[in-house]
């Protein structure tokens, strides 16, 4: 006697819940994001109406206002050459101008760089949560924020002489080609740094009318830091920038990054000791210089086996070497 067939039992319909889990969805908020950044944002925004804030914050977080570690390695050697133009507390117009500028010229570097990676940054994870990389901007809005910023920083500067503004129009190039540079060349951190000291013959153009040769070491000396930090922050993606085609310091340097990380550490330490010779800095300098020694010392340490995360802490933690010399300089001017 054969067995009574069974019935096939019904298909069972997913439920949405199901779907929804079955694709994963982009994370919306970048992995490297400073979460004290992230709570005072969403506390400004808080009163707005969801669509709106939602918008807002996505705006803010392509310009970087939830990391604000990125303006504040331009504004250490901003404020150093402020300064140093002066010799003493520099003039109000051209501090308030200059900081101003640091963090408008950064937000725009970082819309154009994500409008630049928008095929790039979605197959790096620290990246692939970016807004335009998640869909959240479109690579036309980060066009026109860009644009509106480096508006901003024109009009900030027409606050200050012709040297200075002929010497913008340099530093709105350094800005804009800088994210493209990746395509071409491994030594994209070099074009950064440029970029990024641009603002230091500036303000010593704004205070003095003229750009000295202390002012251009100075610059050199900013284009080295800037290329140790940003080897640093690159090292945590080298693997998956070699896969993307990116191209970068970490992945020219390789395995002798450490090495080369620390020629450049000494190099920069060289530069600023001929700075403060130059301007016949006192010894809270030179306390601020072997400072810094220390901080290189500790960030060589921590990065010793080449952790991605220890390599982001190494990176922030420049922001302690740009205070550092600050200080350094600003006391020692005072006395």
């Amino acid at each position: 006697m054969s067995p009574t067939p069974r019935k096939p039992s019904p298909r069972r319909k997913a439920t949405p819940t199901a779907r929804k889990t079955a694709v994963a969805a982009p994370a919306a908020r970048p992995a490297d994001a400073s979460t004290n950044a992230e709570r005072v944002l969403a506390f400004l925004l808080k009163g707005l109406p969801p669509a709106r804030r939602e918008k807002i914050h996505a705006y803010l977080v392509l310009t970087r206002m939830d990391r604000p570690i990125g303006a504040l390695l331009l504004m250490w050697p901003t404020w150093w050459a402020l300064w140093l133009a002066a010799k003493d507390f520099p003039p109000i117009g051209p501090l308030v101008i200059f900081t101003l500028g640091v963090f408008a010229m950064r937000s725009a570097g970082c819309a154009i760089n994500d409008y630049a990676d928008r095929k790039l940054d979605p197959q790096v994870a620290r990246t692939a949560g970016r807004p335009i990389a998640s869909g959240r901007v479109t690579p036309r809005e980060a066009l026109a924020i860009f644009g509106g910023l480096l508006l901003f920083s024109f009009i900030l500067v027409l606050f200050t002489n012709k040297l200075t503004i002929l010497l913008s129009f340099a530093g709105a190039a350094l800005a804009a080609i800088y994210p493209f540079t990746k395509r071409y060349t491994n030594l994209p951190q070099v074009v950064l740094g440029a970029a990024f000291g641009w603002s230091i013959p500036m303000a010593f153009a704004a205070v003095t009318n003229t750009v000295p040769p202390v002012a251009w070491l100075l610059f050199i000396a900013n284009i080295l830091w800037s290329v140790i930090y940003d080897t640093e922050y690159a090292m945590v993606d080298r693997d998956e920038d070699i896969k993307a085609g990116a191209k970068s310091t970490a992945i020219l340097f390789a395995d002798a990054d450490l090495v080369i990380i620390g020629v450049l550490m000494g190099t920069f330490l060289l530069a600023m000791l001929l700075v403060g010779t130059r301007s016949a800095l006192g010894w809270p300098y030179w306390i601020g210089l072997a400072v810094t020694a220390g901080l290189f010392g500790y960030q060589q340490w921590i990065m010793r086996d080449r952790d991605r995360a220890a390599c982001l802490t190494a990176f922030r933690h420049n922001n302690w070497v740009g205070l550092a010399l600050w200080l350094g300089i600003v006391i020692a001017l005072a006395l």
